[in-house]
C-alpha cells in the first residue's frame, strides 16, 4: 500500500512540475485550468454509450432529419473556420509546414493560432453527438469501437495537446483534419436532407480514401519532423504517429470490411457483390460503392447511417 501511495504522489509530483511548462495563454481558457472536465466529460460519454441503448430499448427511434442537418451544417461551419483561420494565422505568422517550433507568445497571430487550436480542441467535443444521434435513432450498429475510440479519445489526447504544444507543429494537423471533416460533414448534411440528394452521394467511397491520405499524411508531417530533428517536444511527434497509426489500421479493418467484404453495402448491392465473386468478378458490387440507392446496412437505413469517423 505504501508503494501505490508513494507512486501516486511521484506521478502527482510530476504533474505539477509539468504545469510549470504548460502554456501560460490557455490557462483561463474554457475546460482548460485543469484535466478533470474533460476526463468527466469523457467518462459521461462512454456511460452514455453503455446506458443509451438500454434506455432507448422500448422506444421508438426518433426522427431527428432537422436537428441533424443543423448538427451537420454547424459542423462544417466550425471546421470551416479553423481551416481558413489556421492557415491565414500560420501564413501570417510566417509558418513552415516541415518544422515550426512552438512559442507560447502573445503576439496576435501565434495568439490567434493558440485559440483557433483550442476550437479545434472543443469541435471534439462538439462532434460527441455523433454518438447520441445514432443512439436515439437506434442505430447502434454504428457505434463501433472504432467510432468510440476516435471520439474519446480525440478530445482527451487534444486537451493535452492545447495545454503545452497549443501552435508549432500541432497546427498542421488540426487544419488537415478540419479540412477532411468539412467534406465529410458536408456529406452527412446533404444525406440528412432526404433521398432526393442521395444521387449526389456517389463520392462517399473516396471520402473513406481521402481520410486514409490524411492519416498518411499526419504520419509523414511526424516523421519529417523526427527526421530534421525540429525542435518541437518528441513526445507529442512520437504521440502523433502512434495515434495516426492506430487510426490507420482501425480505419483500413473498417474498408476492407465495407468495400471489399461489401458487409456495409445496400441488399440489393451485396447480392450483385456474392453473386461477382462466384462468377469470379470480386468487388464488381463495391465498384458501385454502396450509394446508388441511398441505403446504409440494414432494412430502411439512409445513405448518412454509414460510419463517421474522423
Amino acid at each position: 500500500m505504501d508503494a501505490v501511495m508513494d507512486k501516486a504522489n511521484e506521478t502527482y509530483n510530476f504533474y505539477l512540475y509539468t504545469l510549470t511548462i504548460s502554456d501560460p495563454r490557455v490557462k483561463d481558457w474554457l475546460f482548460m485550468e485543469s484535466p478533470l472536465p474533460t476526463l468527466i466529460i469523457t467518462a459521461l460519454y462512454l456511460i452514455m454509450i453503455r446506458a443509451g441503448p438500454k434506455i432507448m430499448e422500448n422506444q421508438k427511434p426518433m426522427e431527428l432529419k432537422n436537428s441533424m442537418i443543423l448538427y451537420n451544417f454547424a459542423c462544417v461551419l466550425l471546421s470551416g473556420y479553423i481551416v481558413i483561420e489556421g492557415i491565414y494565422c500560420g501564413y501570417k505568422a510566417g509558418y513552415s509546414i516541415s518544422c515550426q517550433q512552438v512559442v507560447h507568445s502573445y503576439e496576435e497571430y501565434e495568439h490567434r493560432i493558440a485559440k483557433v487550436l483550442w476550437w479545434y480542441y472543443f469541435s471534439k467535443f462538439f462532434e460527441m453527438l455523433d454518438t447520441t444521434f445514432f443512439i436515439l435513432r437506434k442505430r447502434n450498429n454504428q457505434v463501433t469501437f472504432l467510432h468510440v475510440y476516435h471520439h474519446a479519445s480525440m478530445f482527451v489526447l487534444w486537451w493535452i495537446g492545447i495545454k503545452w504544444v497549443a501552435g508549432g507543429q500541432a497546427l498542421f494537423g488540426a487544419i488537415l483534419n478540419s479540412f477532411i471533416h468539412v467534406v465529410m460533414y458536408s456529406y452527412y448534411c446533404l444525406a440528412a436532407m432526404g433521398p432526393q440528394f442521395h444521387k449526389y452521394l456517389w463520392w462517399k467511397k473516396y471520402l473513406t480514401i481521402l481520410q486514409f491520405v490524411q492519416f498518411c499524411l499526419g504520419m509523414a508531417h511526424a516523421i519529417n519532423s523526427l527526421y530534421v530533428q525540429c525542435p518541437f517536444p518528441l513526445w507529442m511527434q512520437y504521440g502523433l504517429i502512434g495515434y495516426a497509426t492506430s487510426m490507420f489500421l482501425l480505419f483500413a479493418n473498417f474498408y476492407l470490411h465495407a468495400y471489399v467484404k461489401g458487409e456495409r453495402l445496400p441488399k440489393a448491392q451485396l447480392k450483385l457483390h456474392s453473386a461477382s465473386e462466384k462468377n469470379g468478378v470480386k468487388g464488381e458490387g463495391v465498384k458501385r460503392n454502396g450509394v446508388e440507392n441511398g441505403k446504409g446496412k440494414g432494412k430502411g437505413k439512409s445513405i448518412g447511417e454509414s460510419k463517421k469517423v474522423k
